[in-house]
C-alpha cells in the first residue's frame, strides 16, 4: 500500500544527512604540504637501537677521559622539524654543527651549559662541583671542549659504522640555537636525546640528524637488522655446496729462503749456485689464495713435481 511522507519525516531526513556530513568534516585533517613524509617506525627503532650502543660506549670513552664515573643514558628519539628542535634548547648552550661526509648537508649536537661547565671545571684541574654557571662558553673553554668533542664524534662514528661510513666534523660553533641557520625552520630531523651524569652534575646532549639522510639510508638499516635464520637446514647447506664446489682455487708451495739485494741478482751468472739455507726436514707451506693453509714436502710423482700434505696449518 502506498504511503506519502509528511513534511516533518521529510526534514528529519535532510536533518540526518547534514548531521553525517557534519561528523565527516569534523573528523578530517588538514594536511601540511611544507612538512614531508614522516620516517618509519621501524626505522625509528633502530636509530634507538643504533643510539643505545652509543651511549654505552660513550660512558666507557668519557669515564677514562675524564677520570670520573660518568653514566649516558639514551632518553629520546623522535622526528621533529628543525624549528621544535631548536626551540627545545636552552639558551645560551654550546652548538656545533656537524659535516656529514661523503653525505650533503650538516647534523647538530648540542651540550648543556649544566654539563659543560663541570666538565670544564675537570679539565683544568677541579672537582666540578657546585659548578652552576649559564653564561657563555669563552672562545678559550671551546678550544679546551675540542678534544671532549673529537671522543663524542669518535664514538657516533663507530656506531653509525655498522650502518655506513660517516665522517662527522665539526664545521661551525654557536651559542644561541636561533642563530644556527644551518637548516630550514621546516626541514624536518631526527631528535636524538642523551642524559650524561658527571659526578653529582648531569646534563643533557642532544643530537639533530637530517632525516633526508636517514630516509636515504633505509635499505641499509633494512640490511642491518632484517631478521637472519641462523639455523640453515640439511638441504640448504647442500645448496650451498654444489654452489662453492666448481670455484678455482690457486695452490703456491714455497720455500722461505734468506733475502737477495737488487744488484747481487743483477750479477747473477748461469751456473751459480743459491744457498736457501733451508732443511730437508723442514716442511714446506701450501698456500690456497695466498693464505697458509696446509704444511708438507714436496714430492715428485712420475715425471711431475707433486706435494705431499702432512698436517693442516693453524
Amino acid at each position: 500500500m502506498a504511503r506519502q511522507l509528511s513534511q516533518d519525516e521529510i526534514d528529519k531526513v535532510f536533518n540526518k544527512s547534514r548531521v553525517e556530513e557534519d561528523d565527516l568534516s569534523k573528523r578530517a585533517v588538514v594536511y601540511d604540504f611544507r612538512r614531508p613524509d614522516r620516517i618509519a617506525k621501524d626505522q625509528l627503532r633502530a636509530i634507538h637501537l643504533l643510539h643505545e650502543n652509543f651511549a654505552r660506549n660513550l660512558a666507557s670513552s668519557l669515564s677514562a677521559y675524564l677520570r670520573a664515573y660518568v653514566i649516558v643514558n639514551l632518553v629520546s628519539v623522535e622526528q621533529l622539524s628543525f624549528a621544535e628542535f631548536s626551540q627545545c634548547l636552552p639558551s645560551p648552550t654550546c652548538m656545533v654543527s656537524l659535516g656529514l661526509k661523503p653525505y650533503d648537508g650538516n647534523a647538530v649536537m648540542e651540550l648543556n651549559p649544566s654539563l659543560v661547565f663541570p666538565v670544564l671545571e675537570m679539565l683544568l684541574g677541579g672537582s666540578g662541583k657546585g659548578t652552576r654557571l649559564t653564561r657563555e662558553a669563552t672562545e678559550i673553554e671551546q678550544s679546551i671542549l675540542d678534544a671532549l668533542f673529537r671522543i663524542i664524534l669518535h664514538d657516533l662514528r663507530a656506531a653509525w659504522q655498522v650502518v655506513t661510513s660517516i665522517a662527522f666534523t665539526i664545521e661551525g660553533r654557536e651559542t644561541e640555537p636561533q642563530l644556527l641557520q644551518i637548516l630550514a625552520p621546516n626541514e624536518a630531523i631526527v631528535s636524538i636525546g642523551l642524559e650524561i651524569r658527571v659526578g653529582d652534575n648531569t646534563g643533557m646532549m642532544n643530537i639533530g640528524m637530517p632525516s633526508i639522510i636517514v630516509k636515504m639510508l633505509r635499505h641499509k638499516f633494512d640490511q642491518q637488522w632484517s631478521v637472519r635464520k641462523t639455523d640453515s637446514t640439511e638441504a640448504e647447506q647442500t645448496r650451498m655446496l654444489n654452489l662453492v664446489k666448481p670455484t678455482h682455487l690457486r695452490l703456491d708451495a714455497r720455500l722461505e729462503g734468506p733475502a737477495l739485494d737488487m744488484q747481487d741478482l743483477m750479477r747473477l751468472q748461469p751456473g751459480d749456485v743459491l744457498t736457501f739455507d733451508y732443511p730437508v726436514s723442514r716442511p714446506a707451506k701450501l698456500l690456497v689464495n695466498g693464505h697458509v693453509k696446509y704444511e708438507g714436502h714436496v714430492v715428485a710423482t712420475g715425471k711431475r713435481k707433486s706435494f705431499l700434505i702432512q698436517s693442516v696449518s693453524g
